[in-house]
């Protein structure tokens, strides 16, 4: 299952937020407003949502200035959510959040919508930035 966020152009050059998505404690100002849980250790953070199970995300990938990628820390639900970040001038950049799961299409169907939603959260929340 993938799901794009919407591009949201941001008034932050592309070394800027690269470093912002890089601290992990930076995550929880992009969070929806109801998070009931936020905490960074290490390399991953774990963050809860009412209605839904704590998930923890891991640190996968980063390269410098142009992407962060997020990964389940269980194998139990398979997911990415990766931020792309392209240049548009010295101090505005455009970021695009991509999800990918590999999910059975019982359990696709019922977290298709709240996924797109907290998806759709984090990049307007990005665009406030």
């Amino acid at each position: 299952m993938n799901i794009e966020g919407t591009n949201v152009t941001v008034e932050k050059s592309q070394e800027e937020l690269f470093n912002f998505f890089s601290n992990l404690n930076n995550f929880e100002k992009i969070m929806p407003e109801n998070i009931n849980k936020f905490e960074v250790d290490g390399d991953s953070f774990l963050f809860g949502l009412p209605g839904m199970p704590e998930i923890r995300l891991v640190l996968k990938e980063k390269t410098p200035f142009s992407n962060i990628t997020l990964g389940a820390a269980s194998s139990k639900l398979p997911f990415t959510l990766a931020a792309d970040i392209a240049k548009i001038e010295e101090t505005k950049s455009e970021v695009s959040l991509h999800f990918n799961g590999d999910f059975n299409p019982m359990m696709a169907m019922m977290i298709k919508k709240p996924l797109t939603k907290f998806v759709d959260t984090l990049s307007e929340n990005i665009g406030n930035l």
